[in-house]
């Protein structure tokens, strides 16, 4: 399936694999753009509508696809910023990706009712294997390796996977140090562990 030449996605980071974003080897694409403004969110540098760089949609499954050969990923997964804030591109990002005979993944600030209730979200479930939804809340912490607080939800949207293919995996965190020093972290670590990987980095980058 060919992703509509004319959209574009504005994204945060593209990280071609990753084990800390589901089931398997993945890619994830963080979103830019949130006007949630959930307190304490875990990546405030998402938020700014202007932020990122605009990729289109073709580029962004040249991208992918290129991850499915080189490293075997059986998937996508897009987080935030809020993806459905971009929901036509993103409509058809998802469904291109499954024509590939590939998963997604998708986390939203929104409920799956709110998302139902968008012009294009029925659109963009019907592509989703996976729905991880709700507000994040700083006070109803979560340590399963999946959800940043205990109100979200997981909807499984198709039979590729279940219950069993999300074993609680608290510490599972990857984070990476880029050439400029910029210090990214993946998964879902309280902030006393965020603060540790982010000094511990730092402080490698310094030496080297």
């Amino acid at each position: 399936m060919r992703t509509d030449s004319s959209l574009a996605l504005r994204i945060h980071s593209f990280t071609p694999r990753t084990r800390v974003a589901g089931p398997g080897l993945r890619c994830l694409i963080h979103t830019q753009g949130c006007n949630l403004a959930c307190p304490g969110c875990f990546n405030p540098e998402t938020h700014a509508p202007d932020g990122g760089e605009l990729r289109s949609l073709d580029e962004l499954m040249g991208a992918i696809l290129t991850a499915v050969r080189r490293f075997g990923v059986e998937g996508i997964t897009v987080s935030g910023g809020e993806p459905l804030q971009q929901a036509p591109a993103l409509a058809e990002l998802l469904a291109a990706v499954r024509a590939a005979g590939l998963s997604v993944v998708l986390y939203s600030g929104y409920t799956r009712a709110e998302i139902e209730a968008m012009p294009h979200g029925q659109r963009v479930l019907s592509a989703t294997d996976v729905l991880i939804d709700g507000r994040y809340r700083a006070d109803s912490p979560c340590h399963d390796g999946y959800r940043g607080s205990a109100n979200q939800r997981l909807h499984f949207l198709s039979d590729r996977y279940g219950l069993d293919d999300f074993p609680p995996q608290p510490a599972a965190v990857e984070a990476a140090i880029a050439p400029d020093g910029t210090v990214s972290v993946r998964g879902f670590p309280d902030q006393r562990a965020r603060a540790v990987i982010e000094r511990l980095f730092r402080s490698q980058g310094s030496d080297t």
